[in-house]
């Protein structure tokens, strides 16, 4: 076949041509996205009952639902949360399960409890993490309602559904749509009406059912009775009592009926105004790019017919993200070609070069259609891979291309030269494809969160270095010797340039020749010195990170576009109260940017938008009229003069102390696949243990500097008003269900119906009017009626006690379980030196002070740990994978365990070269180092080999030793020249787009720079010391 596609004059280009047309007819349906998902999976339970504290919610929901599911197979873990009026059950799955069979499962377990309170709703079963966020849609009525605008956002939501791709869009910023009916206390008594009956009243009359059909000879009738009402001034009308005489009573006699809103605190601001927010998000096989294009231009279009007074702002663009580092990344990677072909240009002519350069492109589209069939997308993550690849690709094509030449230089037919080429280095190349395999083979499959982003690494170079050694062996052959047939014969004139080339390649001979053979021979001549001396070296280089000087982070840090402000005031707190405390946030990162355009030589305001969400706190897990968050969206990075963390600490200093507020924070949205840096879980069943030592750990934290919003995860809730039954209650008919039925109806209020209104569904909810439920003396008061119809007042039934709760309760596995968040500054504190300092302080003596209670690292320590032990332990399968298929080829023991040397003492550039550069160790940096494994095997086999084979030919070792790195030193050269060349410009990129990469590129640069030196010195000294014990005497004997 090598000679069939070397010899074919078309075959070969077909074949290219095959796999750069599957690979751009494949694009349009690879997903583009930022990072690869990290998204567990996982099905989200909701259970909502209405009205009830967490501790009745835990009891009477989330345990009952914990035991269904409790022996299901393949879940990982169990949370269940408890807030008032909701409990929220997580059930994920662990890595490998049947995910459909777990759902199913799920589902019939939680649809078989039969123990829930009469007043829960139904469970509402999910898959959670099904979505991401594309973009959001706020839209401004500057002359609207609140009810008009909802109105015209849903008309938007409907158009927006029709436009291709865009199916999964939110509303928010508004409750519960409501016709609500309140209702006064005396006035009832007055008609002699008690809640219940007007209740009833309600039910029953505003329906509208079918109710059979009517059928004759001619036609067929539908019958249904239709009294619902679905305006306050119609509802208004029904009829809720009616005397014998003809007298009736209208609801809106004694009631008033609102169009409103549930919860007045369920709103949002932007720029000042309240605005109705659409998120559009996708699913997980969407691409978010096109989706974004398509809401533009949707925008674009409906703008121009708005009413007057309404607009339209786009932000939070997630696909512009994915663009710009996309398109720094193309433009890295073309840079980097560019400069391989460079470098292979100083040694072939300039169309030998072209065509081992051309293969690049060609592996690239080869493994763009792999990417779209094995599902993998395109994203930072995938591109940082190809660039990898580069050094990988050109190994091989080296490998080939030189020797063809020499092959060429010995005999008169280019022909048979080629196919002698390609047929003596196919068994070393493919060897080096297979140790290359089993490196990353076990890599694509790292777990963890910060796994699942980085094992598209290996993924596409494992499907990359397939296509390239197609390419290498059926096109490459073909194409060199098309380049030799164009060069045969023709007299070469040398310009400026190739006179320069000349000089290099001339200056580059002699290095080889003198310099690199004194030095190797002067190594060899102190060989045990200079192997001690790297050993020494490589000790040193570790100690670098556990002292602690070269500090270790699960994930690098970039640069945001976007801060939150999250305030979280009292239980209870009024939105009034809220919304000064807003203003004042707001007021102050406006002085802020005021402050820096004194001083700013940029035209633009730094801050683009200013959107004020209440009732949501991500840091809070509750909602509320106390809680709110201030999102600020300011130029990007690369337009801006000022940093993030600049930013952060202005704001922090124009908000000041603010009195009354329990935690007020700045931070980032999203806290990404290795979590929060402070996450330590206590887990126990006493909650007011668990309270007191969270609070000594957070008291312990905050003594450190660098470290900020660090808080616990429960607090207490809101003051609660308990109600025992005295002992005489029973003997009136009065048990606890009939006193919690009527005391809920009045002031809980009751859902008497859902009713559709054009496209809206609202819902009549009936309630006490706010002068009777807001003191305890009306409370005392309340009619309680007993099973004759007459009423006793509530004080002579019950006891009153004050009680406080808690506001959220946390189940994991079945545990209570109190978590310690907060924040890490990486350029005051490393995260993983206090994690060590807290464990062998604080948490040790509550582990000695209360036995019972369970403490978990969790966040970036567990994440960290869990990617970077599952990266170690793949890697060491690699290696014996790598020894087994060395040792068949070379059929020793020894020789792969001195390729193999050379991969751990490679580990001493990548550790300084971070250290040099500034940089913390980081999981990309160990997937980098990982992938320089790959590299320095290959061209260590080659090297291994020439020693190997002048031995056996009777060459002494030293003189073989010498002469192997000499033969070698031109191809190890280029390797390593064209990997540096395609990596170099990203670690020189200043976007911020690059800056989780560079950890990364950093550990394979400087381990490139390092392990070329390694395998030119340290391999033939080794093979040296071998041969003065007398090993390599007995192995060629073998």
């Amino acid at each position: 076949m090598l000679r069939f596609f070397a010899i074919h004059p078309t075959a070969a280009n077909l074949l290219m041509l095959v796999l750069i047309l599957l690979g751009l007819n494949s694009l349009p349906d690879l997903k583009r996205e930022t990072f690869p998902d990290f998204s567990i999976n996982a099905i989200s339970v909701t259970v909502v009952y209405p009205g009830a504290r967490p501790e009745s919610i835990e009891s009477a929901l989330c345990i009952p639902m914990e035991d269904a599911v409790d022996g299901l197979s393949n879940i990982d873990k169990v949370t269940c949360e408890a807030t008032e009026g909701l409990a929220s059950l997580t059930v994920e799955m662990e890595e490998g399960g049947d995910f459909s069979k777990l759902m199913t499962e799920v589902k019939n377990e939680i649809d078989g409890i039969d123990t829930f309170p009469e007043d829960a709703e139904a469970p509402f079963i999910l898959e959670a993490n099904r979505t991401d966020e594309v973009i959001n849609l706020a839209i401004h009525g500057k002359n609207m309602s609140n009810a008009q605008l909802k109105e015209y956002s849903e008309s938007i939501k409907r158009k927006l559904k029709q436009e291709p791709g865009v199916s999964l869009i939110d509303i928010q910023g508004f409750s519960t749509h409501q016709l609500q009916v309140e209702v006064s206390l005396p006035l009832l008594r007055q008609v002699g009406l008690s809640i219940s009956d007007l209740s009833d009243a309600l039910s029953n009359q505003n329906i509208e059912a079918p109710s059979g059909e009517l059928k004759d000879e001619n036609r067929a009738l539908l019958i249904r009775v239709d009294q619902q009402e679905v305006t306050a001034e119609k509802l208004g009308r029904t009829v809720v009592s009616a005397s014998e005489e003809g007298g009736q009573i209208l609801l809106s006699d004694i009631a008033i009926i609102t169009d409103k809103f549930e919860l007045e605190e369920d709103k949002i601001w932007q720029d000042g105004e309240r605005i109705a927010l659409l998120k559009i998000n996708k699913n997980k096989s969407q691409d978010a790019i096109n989706i974004a294009k398509t809401v533009r231009d949707f925008v674009d279009r409906e703008q121009s017919s708005a009413p007057i007074g309404i607009s339209f702002v786009l932000s939070n663009d997630q696909s512009t993200n994915i663009v710009d580092r996309l398109i720094m990344l193309l433009e890295n990677g073309g840079q980097g070609i560019i400069l391989a072909f460079i470098v292979m240009w100083l040694f072939f002519s300039w169309r030998y070069a072209f065509w081992v350069a051309m293969g690049l492109p060609v592996s690239f589209l080869g493994a763009l259609w792999l990417m779209s069939i094995f599902g993998v997308s395109v994203n930072m993550i995938s591109m940082v891979a190809m660039l990898i690849a580069i050094g990988l690709l050109m190994d091989d094509a080296i490998v080939i291309a030189e020797n063809i030449a020499s092959q060429v230089a010995l005999n008169n037919s280019i022909d048979d030269g080629v196919i002698k080429g390609v047929t003596l280095v196919f068994p070393g190349v493919v060897s080096s494809f297979l140790t290359t395999l089993a490196i990353f083979g076990g890599m694509a499959f790292i777990s963890g969160n910060i796994g699942q982003v980085l094992r598209d690494i290996p993924i596409v170079l494992i499907l990359t270095l397939t296509v390239s050694l197609i390419e290498a062996f059926l096109i490459l052959p073909h194409h060199l010797a098309h380049a030799l047939h164009g060069e045969s014969g023709k007299d070469t004139k040398e310009g400026l340039i190739s006179g320069l080339k000349n000089k290099f390649v001339d200056a580059f001979e002699r290095f080889r020749n003198k310099q690199l053979v004194n030095t190797v021979e002067a190594i060899i001549r102190f060989r045990y010195l200079f192997v001690g001396s790297l050993i020494g070296m490589l000790f040193i280089s570790v100690s670098l990170m556990v002292s602690g000087t070269l500090a270790f982070k699960a994930f690098p840090n970039t640069e945001a576009d976007i801060l939150d402000a999250r305030i979280l005031m009292p239980p209870g707190t009024s939105l009034v109260q809220t919304e000064k405390v807003v203003n004042h946030v707001v007021a102050s990162v406006k002085k802020m940017e005021q402050n820096f355009a004194k001083s700013s030589k940029v035209k633009k305001p730094l801050i683009e938008h200013i959107t004020v969400e209440f009732n949501k706190n991500a840091d809070a897990f509750i909602s509320g009229a106390h809680v709110a968050t201030v999102q600020v969206e300011f130029l990007t990075v690369e337009e801006r003069e000022q940093s993030i963390y600049e930013i952060e600490d202005a704001w922090k200093s124009e908000i000041g102390e603010v009195p009354g507020v329990v935690s007020l924070s700045l931070k980032e949205p999203a806290a990404g696949p290795a979590g929060l840096a402070i996450d330590i879980q206590l887990q126990a069943t006493d909650m007011a243990q668990m309270l007191e030592a969270g609070n000594k750990i957070v008291n312990e934290i905050n003594t450190y500097m660098g470290v900020s919003n660090v808080m616990l995860d429960v607090r207490p809730g809101k003051q609660e008003l308990e109600l025992k039954l005295m002992p005489g209650a029973l003997s009136l008919g009065v048990n606890a269900a009939t006193l919690s039925d009527q005391i809920g109806t009045a002031f809980n209020g009751v859902k008497i119906d859902d009713i559709q209104r054009g496209s809206e569904q609202l819902e009549i909810e009936l309630k006490l009017s706010k002068q009777d439920s807001l003191t305890q003396s009306q409370l005392e008061q309340f009619p309680i009626t007993l099973s004759d119809g007459s009423e006793i007042p509530l004080s002579a039934l019950v006891e009153f006690n004050y009680e406080r709760g808690f506001s959220r309760i946390n189940r994991i596995n079945g545990l209570r379980t109190l978590s310690v968040i907060g924040d890490v500054d990486d350029q005051v504190l490393n995260t993983n030196v206090l994690l060590g300092r807290l464990t062998d302080t604080i948490l040790k003596e509550i582990e000695k002070d209360y036995p019972n209670m369970k403490i978990n690292l969790e966040g970036e320590n567990k994440e960290g740990n869990e990617t970077s032990s599952s990266i170690v332990s793949k890697f060491m399968m690699g290696l014996v994978g790598i020894f087994i298929i060395l040792s068949f080829q070379f059929r020793s023991y020894i020789e792969p365990a001195i390729v193999m040397l050379a991969i751990p003492l490679a580990l001493i550039g990548a550790l300084w070269g971070h250290l040099i550069l500034g940089y913390d160790m980081t999981m990309p940096s160990m997937i980098g180092f990982v992938s320089l494994a790959g590299i320095v095997v290959n061209d260590s086999i080659l090297l291994v080999e020439y020693i190997k084979q002048h031995i056996a030919d009777g060459v002494p070792a030293h003189k073989a030793a010498v002469n192997a790195s000499k033969a070698r030193f031109r191809a190890v050269f280029i390797t390593s020249a064209t990997t540096i060349a395609g990596l170099v410009p990203l670690m020189f990129e200043t976007s911020t787009q690059a800056q989780i990469m560079q950890p990364m590129v950093v550990s394979i640069i400087f381990g490139m720079i390092t392990s070329t030196c390694l395998i030119l010195f340290l391999l033939p000294s080794f093979y040296v010391i071998l041969d003065d014990f007398g090993l390599v005497k007995k192995h060629a004997d073998h």
